[in-house]
Order: C-alpha cells, then structure tokens, then sequence
C-alpha cells in the first residue's frame, strides 16, 4: 500500500469515527432546546388538553420545555404529514388519537403510512365519550331524545370535530343505530364545536369526557349518556347509551405518541421514559380521574405496546368505514 493511499484510508476512518462520536454525543446530550409536541387539533379541544397536562411534566424529566403546538386541519393529517417529514431528531414529537387507526380507510390519497413513517413512543391514555346537547334543548331525558330525532330528524344539528375525527364516528354509530339522519356539521375540531353548543348555534355533540366532565357538573350542556359500558365514576349518575337501548355501543379514544421515523433509539428511550414519568406524575393521575380518562397499563406506554394496539386499531375499523362509504379525499 502506497504512502497516499495509507494516509487516505487513516483519514477516512479518523473521520468516520469522528462522526460517530459526534452523533453518540449529540444522543447523550438530547434534548438541549425545546421540543415540539404537535397536536392535530384546536386549542381547548380534549387531545390538546390531554397533550398540555403532560407536557409540564415531560419538561421537568427531559431538562427541557415541551411545547404544545396546534396544527389543524385534514381529520390530523396534515399533522401527521408535517411530523412524518420533519427531522428524526427527536425534537418534533406527535401525538394523536384513534384517528392515526381510522386515516388509512378514510383517505384514499394519504400523504403519509401510520405503519412506516413514524416511530412508537407508547400509548398516553383512553378516553371515553359524552353525548351531549345544548342545555336548553327540548328532550329532557334518553328516551325523548330519541323520540325527537325520530320526529325532526335533519332538523336537528350534530357537531363534529370534522370528516373521520372520532366525534364524528361516534356521531355516524349513534345515528346508525338509532336508525335516523341527522344534519352533520364539522369543525375544525371539538373546541370550537364545544363553543358553538354552548352558545346555542349547535344541537347535539358527541365528545370526550377530558371536556365534558366540567362542563356536565357545571349544568352548562345537557348530557344523555356516556359512551364506555360501564358507568363513570366522574359521572355516577350518567347512564350508558348501552343501558338505555343502544346495546353494544362502545367508543374510548385512546391516544398515542409519536416521532418521525429513523429518530435514534437512544433519544426514543429518553422521550418514552419522561412520558411514563408524566403519566405517574400525581397531578396528571389525580386530573385524569377527574376526568374518568384512564392511563393505560405500563407494557402500553412502550413503542411495542403503541405499535401493536395501532396495527388492531386499523384492522378493526377499516371495514367499519368501508361499510359507511365515506371518505375524506
């Protein structure tokens, strides 16, 4: 071997191991800015609320401020698009709900695979649902509701928090079994819509308890049941959909989050262990109860656990949409 070639050769390794010293130590030092967290939807809406609760303590395990950042629009998707394409360095993160389960069967034209362009951080929480009404609409209790829809029908206004959102599936499986149409109208998320029902502009809103638990207690919205099978310990006396004649009426949103794929493992186990930090912080606990959302079991906040809930996830709702015919593209 030549004198040149030697020396070539010595640089490029010199090099290479450089680099990857470079990157082992950029790793070790993640994070040393900020973090984006980007949530899907409008401010105030239930996955932004859920996002900011957990966001203070994953500040205080990372060593850095997580900032909540709302991108709307698209049923997530254009969420989903910005995260997929933005730097796996760990520094922009996504958390979504079963909408990330749902996008594959309502958009035929979809800019992103929820399956390959992301990484598992773990599960967050599930949430179940409230179907509500403006506090001075007509029908005092389930039963009459029933017996107005069925009377008035297109008449009657349902919010959602747009094409595909899960207040809009758990709209589309009320009215499927209640065998009646009603007039549809979508949001740019449930905060907005929430704000529209309780001003009156809208009739009925089907929507997570992380909102509607105060909202309830505070006599400002008229409730007709609950969306889980049980009863909820926030709500006692609330009675499910199922138990008033709806049978089998089930809908829990259950949350994720995320970073673009090829984020490096070691900067993955960071995130992940700060958020399991965050969901046994005592205040998050305590809030979420109050708000009768649960924290899922510690093998389900893992990248194994989110991955292999989402993949279920897809699999059980595609032929749910299928059937519906609906599309958001």
């Amino acid at each position: 071997m030549n004198f040149k070639l030697k020396t070539l050769l010595l640089a490029c390794a010199a090099a290479a191991t450089l680099g990857a010293g470079t990157q082992a130590f950029s790793q070790a030092a993640f994070p040393d800015k900020p973090v984006s967290l980007v949530v899907p939807f409008a401010a105030g809406g239930p996955t932004d609320v859920v996002a900011r609760m957990i966001a203070i303590p994953m500040s205080k395990a990372l060593g850095q401020t997580v900032l909540v950042e709302n991108t709307v629009g698209a049923g997530g998707t254009i969420a989903a698009t910005r995260v997929a394409r933005a730097a796996p360095n760990g520094y922009t993160l996504f958390i979504h709900h079963m909408g990330m389960a749902t996008a594959p069967a309502l958009y035929r034209k979809l800019s992103f695979d929820p399956l390959k362009d992301f990484e598992y951080i773990g599960q967050v929480v599930d949430v179940p649902m409230t179907l509500l009404a403006r506090k001075d609409f007509p029908a005092a209790n389930f039963s009459e509701l029933q017996t107005y829809l069925k009377t008035n029908g297109k008449n009657v206004s349902l919010a959602n928090a747009g094409l595909g959102a899960v207040s809009h599936l758990c709209g589309l499986l009320f009215m499927s079994q209640i065998g009646v149409e009603l007039n549809t109208i979508p949001y740019k998320g449930t905060g907005p819509a929430m704000n529209d029902l309780l001003g009156g502009q809208v009739d009925l809103l089907c929507d997570q308890t992380t909102q509607t638990v105060p909202l309830i207690k505070d006599g400002r919205v008229k409730v007709y049941g609950v969306t889980s099978l049980n009863r909820l310990s926030a709500l006692p006396d609330v009675p499910t959909l199922n138990e008033q004649g709806l049978k089998g009426f089930e809908v829990k949103v259950w949350h994720g989050m995320y970073a673009p794929k090829g984020t490096p493992a070691p900067v993955l186990e960071k995130i992940n262990a700060a958020l399991r930090a965050a969901m046994q912080d005592p205040m998050v606990k305590q809030r979420l109860a109050e708000l009768s959302s649960d924290i899922p079991p510690m093998e389900k906040i893992s990248p194994a656990g989110l991955k292999t809930h989402l993949e279920a996830e897809i699999t059980k709702w595609a032929p749910v949409i299928k059937k519906a015919g609906i599309y958001a593209d």
